[in-house]
């Protein structure tokens, strides 16, 4: 130990040599010169991922690979590396003071992701706030810059103008609380271009507004006109035309995509769960955005461990096939047969009839595919029937018990009283075997936490819910939104479309929603016209006589 040292590349070539100063500066332009190439070619074959962002080879959720898929190798490499590899590597080491780590990179690009996250979330916000302001302040201003410059030559307001004033007041009022509830919301997404209508509307009341600016420095501030009621009446103008404009947002932005007009077609791309919408006259952005809304409200959560289980009963049968060469077979029979001596020419039939036998049993085993899968799902089916049974069990009798001890409680005194928490967490182990068993079963272990089961658990018990409403939580699964957002796996969606996204939808589209995991794959087909006709029956046609005979028995 006292005689090993660590050599540098440059170091350990140079002790090697160590003859001539020409031979060590021709390993050195060497040295540097293979060291440059591989820095180039690293350089064009390095991909950095961010560390919160999984790749679609190894999709990784909240630090965890998910249930089934494969782990990285990098543990077993590690573990496969010689002990001594300190001792026997060469290390090219190169140090800069302009150099950044890859951690740097990476945390930065973060960085900036969430600022311009964070900025084209709240400009649009900002970029309405702004806007109604000076829309609000607009006739105010024209109001009171006459009164501050020439309030001495200003003609007197009568009854009428007063009036005018409490118009005003109450439009503004109305126009501000139309405003907030239109525009002033925070945005649902981020969308990828900007909102067509929205921009108009933006622009048109900034047209407005300066038009107005325009005539009243023009017409009233140069002239400085008396007239204090036609002023009033200018701004009463302004309020209205404001007014005007917001109902034209509220028909665009609000009424025109009521109306369906086109239905959709949504398919996940990893189990083909499918659903059908309809939706109105809308963008490619904002159907895609609509179609989201809907899949996570609709569609059950998306669970890879399913998938990876299909993977490895597919990856199971494919490893129990044999397949069998005949040809080469044939040629070491044949040979074997020239060089063994005594043999006969009248083997070799026999030979060939268990090669064909074999191949045929091949063959047999690949057409019996099916019986290993048909018994195989009614074995899953078996086991998830029986586990299911227990759990349905283990919950009443729970549930029972809860019913029991409650019964207890009203006659106890109040400091013995079970909190509702407490209960929860005191019945709770007398099923979380049975719980968990079952969800392990239909791979839904990493859908619910203890937490949350726990959680679930006494809110069932505070509001007197039955064994089945406690349990139709884990018997079925649920919607997207029913998980936390930890659960979704899918953040950052990614429009793909051949057609421009702020243009409208039409018949025949297609886009793509991709995720990290799975993608949607949108259709939009068009609602048929339809045409209904009348006819008309007359009422006296259809009535009828019953005429009795005297040999009936009636």
């Amino acid at each position: 130990m006292d005689t090993e040292s660590t050599h540098s590349g440059y170091s350990y070539h140079s002790s090697r040599s160590g003859r001539s100063n020409r031979h060590g500066d021709r390993s050195r332009e060497r040295h540097k010169a293979s060291s440059s190439k591989d820095s180039t070619r690293s350089e064009r074959s390095v991909v950095i991922n961010p560390p919160d962002t999984p790749s679609q080879d190894s999709p990784v959720h909240n630090g965890e690979p998910l249930p089934g898929e494969p782990t990285s190798t990098a543990d077993q490499e590690d573990e496969g590396q010689d002990d001594n590899w300190g001792e026997t590597t060469t290390a090219v080491t190169g140090t800069s003071e302009l150099s950044i780590s890859q951690e740097d990179v990476v945390g930065l690009g973060k960085e900036m992701q969430d600022r311009t996250r964070g900025f084209r979330r709240y400009l649009p916000l900002a970029v309405g706030s702004f806007v109604a302001l000076m829309v609000l302040a607009t006739p105010l201003a024209f109001l009171l810059l006459p009164v501050l410059m020439w309030p001495d030559r200003l003609q007197a307001c009568g009854a009428a103008c007063e009036g005018l004033f409490l118009s005003i007041a109450f439009k503004l009022l109305i126009l501000l609380m139309a405003m907030w509830a239109l525009f002033l919301k925070p945005g649902r997404a981020s969308l990828p271009r900007v909102c067509v209508y929205r921009a108009f509307l933006t622009t048109l009341t900034l047209l407005l507004t300066m038009s107005y600016w325009l005539f009243f420095g023009v017409r009233i501030l140069d002239a400085q006109d008396e007239d204090y009621h036609g002023i009033v009446q200018f701004a009463v103008s302004l309020v209205d035309s404001q007014l005007f404009v917001h109902y034209l947002a509220v028909v665009l932005m609000e009424l025109r995509h009521l109306q369906p007009c086109y239905t959709v077609c949504v398919i996940r791309s990893t189990d083909g769960e499918t659903r059908q919408y309809n939706i109105g006259q809308l963008s490619v952005q904002k159907a895609a955005l609509s179609i989201l809304e809907y899949y996570y409200r609709d569609f059950p959560l998306h669970n890879p461990a399913l998938l990876s289980a299909s993977k490895h009963r597919a990856a199971k049968h494919l490893a129990g096939l044999k397949v069998y060469n005949v040809d080469a077979f044939k040629s070491k029979l044949r040979k074997y047969l020239l060089d063994t001596p005594g043999s006969t020419a009248g083997a070799q039939p026999g030979n060939g009839n268990q090669s064909r036998a074999m191949v045929t049993a091949a063959a047999k085993r690949k057409d019996s595919a099916h019986n290993e899968l048909y018994y195989e799902e009614a074995d899953y089916e078996r086991r998830v029937r029986k586990r299911r049974a227990r759990l349905v069990v283990a919950v009443e009798e729970a549930f029972t018990h809860v019913r029991r001890m409650k019964k207890e409680d009203e006659q106890a005194t109040p400091s013995d009283i079970m909190d509702v928490r407490e209960a929860a967490l005191a019945i709770f182990p007398s099923m979380a075997r049975a719980l968990q068993k079952y969800l392990r079963t239909t791979r839904r272990q990493h859908c619910h936490s203890m937490e949350s089961i726990q959680t679930h658990l006494a809110f069932c018990l505070v509001n007197n819910m039955s064994p089945k409403a406690f349990l139709e939580a884990y018997l079925a699964p649920g919607p997207t939104l029913q998980y936390g957002p930890e659960r979704w796996m899918a953040d950052q969606w990614t429009l793909v479309s051949e057609a421009s996204v702020t243009g409208g939808i039409k018949e025949g589209s297609e886009f793509l929603l991709k995720c990290l995991d799975f993608s949607l794959a949108v259709t939009i087909k068009g609602i048929p016209y339809i045409r209904l006709t009348e006819e008309y029956i007359d009422p006296k046609s259809h009535k009828f006589i019953l005429l009795l005979q005297s040999e009936t028995s009636v």
